[in-house]
């Protein structure tokens, strides 16, 4: 098992503690990723990040789609993939309807088809065989639709990319999970405890299934997103995971439509994601966090002693997960690499 290292949050101001990443090269960490939401770009933190390195891996945990095109995506890839000698790692999800009508100010449509045309693009992009022409639902390819001036015709890219970048999607949703194993190279989910990456087992078959030609499990990658706190006092860092696990399970969604809140439930917690959502959307915010259930989470964050975290790490090395990306302040990176690498 493999891990990468989460770069930083979000905030006023953006802050990438170089100096960790630097850390997690030297001790094995194999990847380093970046994120956006609405306000820092994912990309462009790479970049800085990759002219500081020379072997860690660049991941995207992740770039929103409908915030660029598929070539722009590909562009974007490509730039820093060859700066960096090879190191780039596509990471893209839909993200939700919040951030994609509220703040991109784009139709959210339906995310799978979307994301199997990006994809395709992207693919297409990267080899070279000839120039790119696309006709989907969202994405055409020279476009010819509604203001077109007529005169867009099919582009092959001027920079040479490397054919196999590879791309992984975000998502925890079955039928998400699904388009991840049949057009991507993995997927990154989040609050997801080693025994609930299970229930991600028959969506991936059918993925592999559809895609033919194939495809299985070798070489399909998993990436949980796992914060790791190691501190002999469990009780506060378990408070400190609370807030942020609410937030998702309580408020990033719909009463009717939150993803977070959906896979909490299949993983075997439905009565306290019920009342964490209920909470939350009343206004609640501290009582959502202190419904957030003490055994959650222990499942998905990796939190409390060393000699306990060791434990879960075991768990963790017999599930199904092919590289853990790891949050969390730097004495914790480093005993989470000595217990893994």
């Amino acid at each position: 098992m493999k891990l990468g290292l989460n770069a930083g949050g979000f905030g006023p101001q953006i802050r990438i503690d170089i100096d960790r990443i630097k850390r997690a090269e030297e001790i094995g960490y194999d990847s380093v990723w970046s994120a956006e939401a609405w306000g820092n770009d994912a990309i462009t933190p790479l970049a800085w990040i990759a002219a500081q390195t020379t072997k860690i891996k660049l991941g995207t945990a992740i770039m929103q789609m409908p915030a660029r095109t598929p070539a722009m995506c590909a562009m974007q890839a490509m730039t820093v993939d060859q700066l960096s000698g090879g190191r780039m790692l596509v990471g893209i999800g839909p993200s939700g309807p919040q951030v994609v009508e509220g703040w991109h100010g784009q139709p959210y449509g339906k995310p799978l088809k979307r994301t199997r045309e990006y994809i395709a693009i992207m693919r297409a992009i990267f080899k070279r065989e000839g120039p790119v022409e696309f006709d989907g639902e969202f994405y055409q390819m020279p476009y010819t639709g509604p203001g077109s001036s007529g005169l867009g015709k099919p582009l092959k890219s001027i920079l040479h990319g490397r054919a196999d970048i590879p791309i992984y999607t975000a998502t925890i949703s079955p039928k998400g999970v699904e388009t991840a194993a049949q057009v991507a190279d993995g997927f990154i989910p989040i609050w997801t405890t080693p025994a609930g990456l299970g229930t991600f087992t028959e969506s991936v078959e059918k993925g592999f299934a559809k895609a033919g030609n194939g495809k299985g499990w070798d070489g399909f990658e998993i990436m949980p997103t796992v914060t790791a706190i190691i501190n002999d006092d469990l009780d506060a860092v378990r408070s400190f995971v609370k807030p942020h696990l609410a937030l998702y399970v309580g408020g990033m969604g719909a009463r009717d439509k939150n993803f977070y809140n959906d896979h909490v439930t299949r993983q075997g917690w439905p009565e306290d994601a019920k009342k964490i959502q209920d909470l939350f959307l009343d206004g609640k915010k501290k009582e959502a966090a202190a419904a957030v259930p003490d055994d959650l989470v222990d499942g998905v964050a990796l939190v409390g002693p060393k000699e306990r975290v060791r434990d879960k790490l075991a768990e963790w090395k017999e599930s199904k997960a092919t590289t853990l990306l790891i949050g969390g302040d730097p004495n914790s990176i480093e005993q989470v690499a000595e217990l893994v690498l």
